[in-house]
């Protein structure tokens, strides 16, 4: 039986065969300019996903699936008190809508609220995915980006 829609957004639970994706889409320059994330070598990647991420049994992580690939990842943490949310999309996946689909769905999994998300303020198109899911500008922060840099950050909050 083919899938009726080939075009869905699917979400399933990280393997440890889905981290060599994740790792190769947190290396591109402009990704990681436009997330204000620094990038990983292999080695720290592979502790934070092994050690940290996959590990916590208080985080939910999820990989994005579209047209049968690894498309990025959605996450959702506590932060000392406050309960977070973030993603990382491969930039040959942006423009398409999945994001917002994917943390649509995503947000059936994390029941928690009040949920923030972090963003640069330059970071439009995410804005535009928080928002659509029903987040609201609360605050603005500074973020370090992937040049140890500070910069504009904005805070969104899902009640």
């Amino acid at each position: 039986m083919t899938n009726p829609n080939p075009n869905a957004v699917i979400l399933r639970d990280v393997t440890e065969a889905d981290l060599p994706i994740l790792y190769e889409q947190q290396l591109d320059p402009v990704a990681t300019q436009m997330a204000a994330v620094p990038s990983r070598d292999w080695d720290a990647f592979m502790t934070h996903w092994k050690n940290k991420v996959m590990v916590n049994e208080e985080g939910i992580v999820k990989v994005i699936l579209f047209e049968g690939q690894v498309a990025g990842y959605l996450l959702s943490w506590n932060a000392s008190g406050e309960q977070d949310v973030g993603y990382w999309l491969g930039r040959k996946y942006w423009g398409k809508g999945i994001a917002t689909k994917a943390l649509a769905e995503f947000l059936g999994y994390v029941k928690i609220r009040p949920l923030v998300a972090h963003v640069a303020k330059h970071n439009i198109g995410s804005l535009r995915v928080l928002q659509k899911c029903g987040f609201t500008v609360t605050g603005e922060n500074k973020l370090t980006d992937e040049k140890g840099q500070e910069i504009e950050g904005i805070i969104l909050t899902l009640e």
